[in-house]
């Protein structure tokens, strides 16, 4: 398909109760014509990869488009400049978690993780703390010291009050807990000594990752890991 037939098909599936029911979701509304995820991926099995035209939909601004663009990305093709000039496009978490997905796979990623998480922006800090929860998965030729040097960022951001925040910093704590039993226990210190901040913020990271890291199930997991 052609980017004119694709924004064509986005804007004639309009759906204004799906719109309305991601708002609820804190998904943004703006230029969201709120065609499902589903579709959307059906449409990129259809397309196939095509980096040219993920860009020109990017560009376009719609929410619909720039959930397709990730999906058809060719990951070879992605560079820095790309990902920090989409990175301050990211306006919606599942625009940011889509992007961060592929973003992943680049071998800029742990560096841009780093940058990401000392941003201001909202936005932008959550697409560091969600590289680093994908990285987590993704990244398994990384040593266990690649992901202590991101305990300190966590727990530095870990205090931050929003939302967008918080629960990509709970996240990333979570997935590198779930690595492997070493590092599950140096998460599980971190978030004890989190859940003592005086931030609520802080107390709520620590007390969903703690739930977690220390189940039955977590940790029947990692112990039969060598």
């Amino acid at each position: 398909m052609k980017y004119d037939e694709i924004i064509k098909f986005i804007k004639s599936s309009h759906n204004q109760r799906n719109v309305d029911g991601m708002a609820r979701y804190g998904i943004n509304p703006e230029n969201n014509y709120g065609v499902s995820v589903g579709k959307m991926r059906e449409l990129a099995k259809e397309i196939g990869r095509d980096h040219e035209l993920a860009l020109k939909l990017w560009n376009s601004g719609i929410h619909d488009a720039r959930i397709l663009a990730p999906i058809i990305m060719e990951p070879d093709k992605i560079t820095e400049e790309q990902m920090d000039a989409w990175v301050h496009d990211f306006d919606s978490w599942d625009i940011c978690d889509g992007c961060c997905g592929e973003f992943a796979f680049t071998p800029f990623a742990h560096e841009k993780a780093r940058q990401w998480c000392g941003s201001d922006e909202v936005f932008v800090k959550r697409a560091g703390f969600v590289m680093i929860a994908r990285l987590a998965v993704r990244d398994k030729k990384a040593d266990d010291d690649v992901f202590l040097g991101y305990l300190p960022l966590i727990e530095k951001g870990a205090s931050d009050e929003r939302n967008m925040v918080k629960k990509a910093v709970n996240w990333a704590l979570r997935q590198i807990g779930k690595r492997n039993l070493a590092l599950n226990k140096k998460a599980i210190k971190l978030a004890e000594k989190i859940s003592k901040l005086n931030s609520k913020s802080a107390r709520w990271v620590a007390k969903d990752a703690l739930r977690e890291l220390k189940s039955e199930k977590v940790q029947e997991r990692l112990s039969g890991k060598k």
